[in-house]
This record gives structure tokens, C-alpha cells and sequence, in this order.
């Protein structure tokens, strides 16, 4: 993905291969900063995203489940509100090299749903 094509203060939802299969990962941009992590709530294993690219609270401040209302750091993936307080979304290493976002390691799996 192009950095051009995710505006400061977005998220977009984008799709790549792992694990012999696809995966779906949230990009998040803040200024020159660009953070990633795999669509999946730690507490039931949902996408986050119920519309697509709709993962930002109203303030764009946390990423947010829309299942239950849970609210994420975007510079961590941390929970700081919701019923997986305290929970992280997995992080997925990322760079940006000559005006591109890219994978800079591996997918990590998902997290595995608290029930």
C-alpha cells in the first residue's frame, strides 16, 4: 500500500498472505508513524470493522470493535476499555521504504479469543 493512500489519521483494512493463506490487518497512520495489527478482537475473535475501513472512534483517538465497544490504542493495540481491558491486538511489524507501507517480519497469529 502506498503511504499517499492512507491520509494521516486513518485506517484502512488491507489483506496479505501468511501462512500459506490470507489475513486481514488494520494500518493505521499517525503523521510519519505507520502501525498495523491483525483484524481480530481478543475478546470473541471478530473483525474489528463492521462497515469497511470503519475502525477509529469518533475522535479517531482508539481503534474500536464495533462488536462490543472495545477501544485499543493505536500505538500499542492495548485495550483501555471494554471487556478485554487489558488485552492487546497482535502487532504486525511494519516500515515505510521509498513511499510504500510493507510487512518488516512476519504475521503474527491472533490472538487467541478470551470467551
Amino acid at each position: 500500500m502506498a503511504l499517499d493512500a492512507l491520509p494521516d489519521g486513518e485506517a484502512r483494512g488491507v489483506a496479505v498472505a501468511a501462512d500459506g493463506g490470507a489475513r486481514d490487518l488494520i494500518v493505521v497512520r499517525r503523521g510519519g508513524r505507520v502501525y498495523a495489527y491483525v483484524d481480530v478482537c481478543p475478546h470473541l475473535g471478530t473483525p474489528l470493522e463492521t462497515f469497511p475501513d470503519r475502525f477509529l472512534d469518533l475522535g479517531k483517538r482508539h481503534l474500536l470493535c464495533t462488536t462490543h465497544g472495545a477501544r485499543f490504542r493505536i500505538e500499542d493495540g492495548r485495550c483501555v476499555f471494554g471487556p478485554c481491558l487489558g488485552k492487546s491486538l497482535a502487532s504486525v511489524p511494519v516500515a515505510v521504504v521509498d513511499g510504500a507501507i510493507v510487512l518488516a517480519g512476519p504475521v503474527p497469529p491472533a490472538p487467541e479469543p478470551q470467551r
